[in-house]
């Protein structure tokens, strides 16, 4: 029996190969237990998958290591989601492509809960990897930008890749004091296409986010929350990105659709940099092969810390599940917890609930793997 192993990270608990990898510990130690009663041997392809956040980098270099042109990865100290931090954040770089996740330098998990405020968070060192990934030859970027603390609507990035920043002081912004949201109405005009490292390169986003930049369902009103906003603080945020787009004549990008990715960040680098929008689970999926792998397996299964109605919207989980059903495959998907309806779920979806992180969050994802391990040693392979 081929089992495609196929996760999505657990958010806060474990990336999506330590998912992929617990989940296969358990199938083997299942096998072994009942092997007198299976006919066939247990063949296990792990394809660990991210629709663009927290293991985008881990997914997509592991894909191109079978191809012609094997990824590098290269660790570079750059500026973390705040101004004072330094992380050193690895991006890969396979022949004139570089492909770069957000979350290792402007993530929100390099923050302590306390620390998370998105009116003090920047881009900035997202935009150093980019500017580091060109130094070394790369004319191609693949930006993954999930995972996000950030609200600066991509300010601090594009200051960090060398665009032209004036502020209302008639000064320009200098490097050493990287933007962040709290800037915003300090920023008068940014200049684009005026001999910035990164004009020409080709830019593309990797991001499931459709939301607009400011309004009712733009960033602010739905992502700033988790990264640390009272009330408050989110309509501050929305209008100051709204004032910004307007400001500098950019509100035809605020407006559409995924500008509002990482606080912004999908408006900025589309406005200043002609980047491209696309979807981080289609992107990895074609870079991964998943359709051949899914049609190749006899189960499928997929999984996610949270399965909500987002997760059917285009996300890991959702998309595994139709396309496998799709082809006649089972699926089955394992989760931390189950926070939409059960008439919501697709009627093709088994749905094996891992635990409820809502009775006791501490503990089960301190002890997510060894629940995945022994979920997995439960699966029927009759």
């Amino acid at each position: 029996m081929r089992v495609l192993i196929a996760p999505d990270k657990f958010k806060d608990c474990l990336p999506a190969h330590a998912v992929a990898h617990a989940i296969a510990i358990g199938l083997r130690a299942c096998h072994s237990l009942t092997h007198h009663n299976i006919d066939h041997e247990l063949d296990l392809d792990l394809c660990p998958m991210t629709d663009g956040g927290d293991g985008f980098l881990d997914a997509i270099s592991t894909a191109l290591d079978t191809t012609t042109t094997p990824a590098q990865i290269i660790t570079a100290r750059v500026a973390g989601p705040l101004a004072e931090m330094t992380v050193d954040a690895s991006f890969a770089v396979a022949g004139d492509l570089a492909v770069i996740e957000m979350a290792r330098a402007s993530g929100l998990a390099l923050l302590n809960p306390a620390d998370r405020h998105p009116f003090y968070t920047t881009t900035f060192g997202t935009g150093q990897l980019m500017r580091h990934a060109v130094q070394r030859g790369c004319r191609r970027i693949l930006l993954g930008i999930g995972g996000s603390a950030t609200h600066d609507a991509g300010v601090g990035c594009l200051q960090a890749c060398g665009a032209h920043i004036i502020l209302r002081s008639g000064e320009y912004a200098r490097d050493s004091e990287p933007l962040r949201a709290i800037d915003l109405t300090d920023i008068l005009l940014v200049k684009s296409h005026r001999g910035s490292p990164l004009d020409g390169i080709d830019i593309t986003i990797a991001s499931d986010v459709t939301h607009p930049l400011y309004g009712p369902n733009g960033a602010a009103h739905t992502f700033a929350r988790q990264k640390g906003a009272s009330d408050h603080d989110i309509v501050q945020l929305d209008h100051w990105t709204r004032e910004l787009a307007t400001r500098l004549n950019w509100d035809n990008f605020a407006r559409m659709p995924g500008s509002g990715a990482a606080g912004g960040l999908g408006f900025g680098l589309r406005a200043c940099l002609n980047a491209k929008l696309q979807s981080g689970f289609e992107i990895t999926s074609s870079i991964v092969d998943l359709d051949r792998r899914i049609a190749r397996a006899d189960l499928i299964i997929t999984g996610e810390g949270l399965l909500d109605d987002s997760s059917f919207q285009g996300k890991v989980v959702g998309e595994i599940a139709r396309r496998a059903h799709e082809l006649g495959k089972r699926c089955i998907a394992f989760v931390g917890a189950i926070t939409t309806s059960s008439t919501a779920l697709p009627s093709y979806l088994e749905v094996t609930e891992l635990r409820s992180l809502d009775d006791h969050p501490e503990d089960s994802i301190r002890r997510a793997e060894a629940l995945l391990r022994k979920a997995a040693e439960r699966i029927s392979f009759a």
